[in-house]
């Protein structure tokens, strides 16, 4: 049962997602209906994000920079 509240604790709502990230809810909604990241967990009719997927999105679109 732990586990199960520990997974339910890291789940975000858009509004968190989009202010986390620095979007627009809109922009959250758009890639969500264009099944781009960040993957979403549906629960009825509300729809929340893992931290874990928001994470990944960040992290996918790091540019490293190397030394010359």
């Amino acid at each position: 049962m732990a586990n199960v509240n520990n997974s339910l604790e890291r789940l975000l709502t858009e509004h968190e997602v989009a202010e986390f990230l620095k979007v627009s809810v809109a922009t959250i909604r758009r890639r969500r209906l264009f099944r781009q990241p960040p993957d979403f967990v549906k629960i009825g009719a509300s729809v929340r994000y893992r931290r874990e997927a928001v994470q990944r999105l960040i992290e996918s679109g790091e540019k490293r920079m190397e030394a010359r």
